[in-house]
């Protein structure tokens, strides 16, 4: 096992799950709450992989019980910048460098995946997950516009209905429910979903790499770019909702484990 990023920063590690299947775990058990350096690291990383030609699919997955719990606005001080708009702003640079890896990347969604870890788990061409693990787009229960791309990469995968019902309620959507409209491509045991995503991967890997990558191209043409063009709207539109007296009660409830009490203003 390699590590590509000081322990401290960004914990990534990488190793060999597979003939032609790399798998790149995230160490910030429980919750693997994401910063500006977590998802730089991870770019990296991605683009190291894909100028690897040994290395046909990534598989993305995560320490600890949940897959990524987002941005996570309590705990040490320093994760609090994760809502600032500069680093906000460095962080969907970065985003758009995981939307333009050319190399298929499979998601091993345990647990949640909430807010920007669904952005993540969504910026993965599949997702493997089990019946335990929960999907939502949580940011009007906090007060705040999506972020991460959801905006146009949800709807590509579960259409503009389905994305409408996650941003407006905010929601967990369950595993069974996730495969039933696209959101998770394969279900498996809870226990099994590590494997599962590494089988998948390895079912990609076999079959012929520049045909994989030309098929891969033409099906996400565009999409790194949407994802560049929205982050633009939905930083500037979380800039003025971070101002608000509706953004501060969001998070102190998610903090205090409550439901928030609104006033529209």
């Amino acid at each position: 096992m390699t590590s590509f990023a000081e322990p401290t920063a960004a914990p990534i590690t990488v190793d060999r799950a597979a003939e032609g299947v790399a798998l790149v775990e995230l160490h910030r058990p429980p919750h693997n709450y994401f910063d500006l350096p977590l998802v730089r690291a991870l770019a990296d990383i991605h683009a190291e992989l894909d100028a690897d030609d040994s290395v046909r699919a990534i598989v993305l997955c995560s320490e600890g019980r949940n897959f990524c719990a987002g941005a996570n606005f309590g705990g040490d001080g320093s994760r609090s910048e994760a809502v600032t708009t500069e680093v906000a702003n460095a962080l969907y640079a970065e985003a758009v460098r995981l939307f333009s890896v050319a190399t298929p990347v499979v998601a091993a969604v345990q647990g949640i995946a909430i807010g920007g870890g669904l952005g993540l788990a969504v910026s993965a061409d599949f997702r493997v997950a089990g019946p335990g693990s929960r999907f939502a787009a949580n940011f009007a229960r906090l007060g705040l516009h999506q972020g991460f791309g959801l905006s146009v990469s949800l709807p590509r995968v579960v259409g503009a209905q389905h994305t409408l019902d996650m941003l407006l309620t905010g929601r967990r959507v369950g595993g069974e429910e996730a495969l039933r409209f696209g959101l998770v491509d394969r279900l498996v045991g809870d226990e099994e979903i590590r494997a599962g995503a590494v089988a998948l991967a390895a079912e990609v890997a076999a079959a012929a790499p520049l045909a994989v990558r030309s098929i891969r191209a033409t099906m996400r043409a565009g999409l790194a770019e949407e994802v560049a063009a929205i982050t633009e709207h939905e930083a500037a539109e979380q800039r003025r909702l971070r101002e608000t007296a509706d953004f501060r009660e969001g998070v102190a409830a998610s903090l205090e484990r409550r439901d928030p009490r609104f006033i529209g203003r």
